[in-house]
């Protein structure tokens, strides 16, 4: 005997899933059939809860002067929100409809009752948030149920829950899960708003799903995936037929050919990535900081306590790094990455807490990582690009916090070019003469003992003898964006370690790939001639953080922007240079 449903049956119940939408606008104002409403209500009672304590209750809300208050206090929240907000996303956002508390005919505030169920509930004695979330699968009913009949369901979240549970006059007790708008609307989109909007895209559900430990992904019945493998699988190369479209298109534009010099190569190699011209504008983006601590510090290879990592993640996540304020000019958002910091680190907005482990082993005196822990920081890179991306951003912009990390970054471009220490290790923060002598012999001394590794030439083999926790992530983070064809501006010579090794492992992913600025490190002059880069700003600088890419990444914007909004001869009226022989 089988349960389950008929073809027919089951393939609805999978069509209204697929199909549900959350509804901002295009409500009519048709009214809502009583008997339609009871049975989307009752398709909400019907949903499980923990202990069958039913924590909810369904406020419905008609009167027009309530709904506009309540709107009041939604439009409040969303000019919060809209200030929050870096200029590119806050431009978006403004176009979006976040609401139609007014349009809709009937809205519904689902609450939750925590004390319903008696003194001791079952099932929620080790877990008391089970009561919101049992609230939660009612709402899921509802919005099913609502679709199944065809109305449209909009969850509005632009709230502070006290104030709106004040307006609506519930007892102290009570919490507000959701506020819903519900009515008969023009039509339901194909996809979600957000993602035809271009706000976020959908994660895979293969990126979702784990097999006995997390990290293990990969559907049913297939196997687990090795994620940096896929990832490299994934990398596809430059579109040719793209680029020259883009070549042709910047040859027709109103200025001389080749009078935007190295920007107009930066926006072909962008219509190759694509695969399309113009490519999409690279923006908004996001800063992903990778932060770790480093063994080799013990060798006296830099006057910082090495406690200033920690300390410098605080001033990120706070907004008063340089980091943040090129990032605030250029409307990028800031993320930190904590892969390896030896610290505790307290959380806060824009912390992503990824820690692989407390900083790296010496270098000069074994593996700095071992190979688990190399794998897992670059798989944790090609996560969070893969997150950045899904949320939205459409550039990526490498950063770095790690006392100590230039010193790996000189072993690890030695290591991956061939080059002599002394030809690729800098002074990093500004150190004096007996301590870069210190630091050039602590580089040269690791490549000598690590010589058998470099010279097998596994690229993650290589990270794990003399890189660091935050170039592992880099890596991936490099790989992962390039598979996803998003552009990444590069650092300085951090990134630019990170991405000889990335380079290693899948060549094609360099078309992703920017040059931001030249560093004054010597390490990285040697590493963009080594991948062919040509860096668009030079500067001296030699900060890190994504402080040079920043300042790069309005000339790579504008390059882009060229393909998309400069008039050709042709359509300007302009005449265009005879051809010599017409």
């Amino acid at each position: 005997m089988t349960w389950a449903f008929e073809d027919e049956a089951r393939e609805s119940v999978h069509r209204v899933i697929a199909e549900r939408r959350d509804m901002r606008d295009g409500f009519l104002p048709d009214p809502v059939d009583d008997a339609v409403l009871t049975r989307v209500l009752a398709a909400a009672h019907a949903a499980p809860s923990v202990g069958l304590t039913q924590p909810w209750d369904f406020l419905i809300i008609r009167d027009a002067g309530r709904r506009e208050r309540v709107r009041d206090l939604a439009e409040r929240q969303r000019a919060a929100y809209a200030a929050s907000l870096v200029a590119p996303r806050a431009a978006r956002f403004d176009r979006l409809k976040v609401e139609a508390i007014l349009e809709a005919p009937v809205n519904i505030a689902v609450t939750c009752d925590p004390t319903r169920g008696g003194r001791n509930p079952l099932g929620r004695r080790t877990q008391p948030k089970t009561a919101p979330y049992s609230v939660a699968c009612a709402v899921q009913n509802l919005w099913l149920a609502a679709r199944a009949e065809g109305l449209g369901v909009g969850w509005v979240s632009f709230f502070e829950e006290r104030e709106l549970a004040a307006e609506l006059g519930l007892p102290t007790h009570l919490e507000i899960v959701a506020y819903l708008c519900v009515g008969h609307v023009r039509e339901f989109p194909p996809a979600p708003k957000l993602a035809l909007d271009g706000w976020a895209r959908r994660r895979p559900l293969a990126w979702a799903v784990h097999h006995e430990t997390y990290g293990r992904q990969g559907l049913p019945g297939e196997d687990t995936v090795n994620l940096i493998e896929q990832t490299v699988a994934a990398v596809r190369p430059p579109d040719q037929a793209a680029m020259r479209d883009a070549r042709d298109h910047q040859a027709r534009l109103t200025k001389p050919p080749g009078s935007l010099g190295a920007l107009e190569e930066v926006s072909v190699r962008l219509a190759g990535l694509a695969g399309t011209c113009p490519p999409p504008i690279p923006e908004p983006a996001a800063v992903a900081i990778f932060a770790a601590d480093h063994g080799v510090h013990a060798q006296g290879v830099t006057p910082w306590p090495q406690e200033v990592t920690a300390q410098m993640v605080a001033n990120f996540l706070a907004g008063g790094a340089v980091v943040n304020a090129f990032a605030g000019q250029v409307g990028a958002e800031v993320s930190v990455v904590d892969i390896g910091v030896a610290a505790d680190l307290e959380a806060a907005p824009g912390l992503l807490p990824r820690k692989v482990a407390r900083g790296t082993a010496d270098l000069t005196r074994g593996p700095a990582m071992t190979p688990g822990q190399t794998r897992r920081a670059v798989e944790t890179g090609i996560e969070v690009a893969r997150d950045l991306v899904s949320s939205g951003a459409r550039c990526l912009i490498t950063g770095d916090m790690g006392i100590a990390n230039t010193t790996a970054s000189a072993a690890l471009v030695a290591a991956f070019t061939g080059l002599p220490a002394e030809d690729v290790t800098g002074r990093g923060t500004g150190i004096d003469d007996a301590t870069y002598a210190r630091k050039v012999a602590v580089v040269r001394t690791a490549l000598g003992l690590h010589a058998p590794a470099i010279d097998r030439g596994d690229p993650l083999e290589i990270l794990a003898a003399v890189g660091g926790l935050e170039h592992a992530a880099l890596t991936g983070f490099l790989l992962g964006a390039a598979a996803l064809r998003v552009p990444v501006v590069l650092d300085g010579v951090i990134a630019g370690a990170a991405a000889l090794a990335a380079a290693a492992l899948c060549p094609d992913a360099q078309a992703a790939w920017v040059a931001g600025h030249r560093s004054a490190e010597p390490g990285h002059s040697a590493t963009v001639s080594h991948l062919g880069l040509r860096p668009l700003v030079d500067l001296e600088l030699r900060l890190g953080e994504g402080t040079g890419a920043l300042l790069a990444l309005p000339l790579v914007q504008g390059a882009v922007r060229v393909l998309h909004e400069v008039a050709t001869f042709d359509s300007a009226g302009v005449s265009d240079k005879p051809v010599p022989g017409e």
